[in-house]
């Protein structure tokens, strides 16, 4: 992910954290995957082993899509938070936006996380 599409991506997640419309870290996510409310995950890559394992397989099984933003630092610090290693995205058209910038220019390769 090149720099402008992490700042984007950043933008939207921030915007998304003010309204209301996102859920921030492993436990609020997978929270939200059982309830059925989570539309869409965006896991930092360098999230621990362990993080990743509680999280990938619930929202697999839960057939939420997931995608793999920028690092733990940088996402948390959008959120408000020094690190964040998920942040879950609860809303439909806020969902369908970040999906848009992520498929959008010849620059930005897939970013699905299996």
């Amino acid at each position: 992910m090149d720099a402008t599409h992490q700042r984007r991506l950043l933008g939207l997640l921030g915007l998304g954290a003010r309204g209301r419309l996102v859920v921030v870290g492993v436990d609020r996510v997978r929270e939200a995957a059982h309830k059925g409310t989570l539309v869409l995950a965006v896991v930092a890559p360098d999230a621990a082993a362990n993080s990743r394992d509680k999280l990938l397989p619930l929202l697999k099984a839960r057939r939420v899509a997931v995608v793999e933003g920028p690092g733990a630092q940088a996402l948390g610090e959008a959120m408000g938070k020094p690190q964040t290693a998920a942040v879950g995205v609860t809303d439909r058209q806020l969902a369908k936006g970040i999906r848009a910038l992520l498929n959008e220019g010849p620059a930005a390769p897939p970013h699905a996380v299996r």
